[in-house]
């Protein structure tokens, strides 16, 4: 399965707020946890990136630095750049977005004064209705 990687960052809109190379970590990282990006697939190179989604190519770098460092992705010279095949590191990887996805759970439930549980209960029954 062919993903392209632009259109994988250009998902969502940009947050002005933050830096765009850690939105793009953010987005390629939950790429490769989903499975959309398979391990061993080829990244476009650091300026074809660039050039797609109209941004500096050093922004590019950052961001696939960033991801070499998580161990989510490797260069080889002269080869270019790819998702790792480290099952361990893609399911560190996972595990880190679910502990997060949770912390942001629990803030958006206790800011509307209910628990967790409350908020899940919530989702349950609108689920329930929806069918």
């Amino acid at each position: 399965m062919e993903v392209d990687v632009a259109l994988e960052i250009l998902k969502f809109p940009v947050d002005p707020s933050r830096p765009l190379y850690e939105q793009f970590v953010e987005r390629i990282r939950a790429a490769i946890a989903r499975g959309d990006l398979e391990p061993g697939a080829r990244l476009p190179s650091v300026r074809e990136l660039a050039a797609a989604i109209r941004v500096n190519p050093t922004t590019i770098q950052r961001t696939y630095q960033e991801l070499e460092r998580e161990r989510l992705i490797v260069s080889f010279r002269g080869q270019g750049t790819f998702v790792t095949r480290d099952a361990g590191a893609v399911e560190a990887s996972r595990r880190a977005l679910a502990r997060e996805a949770v912390v942001r759970l629990r803030e958006t439930a206790q800011s509307l004064g209910l628990t967790v549980q409350q908020l899940i209960d919530l989702a349950h029954a609108e689920t329930e209705e929806d069918e």
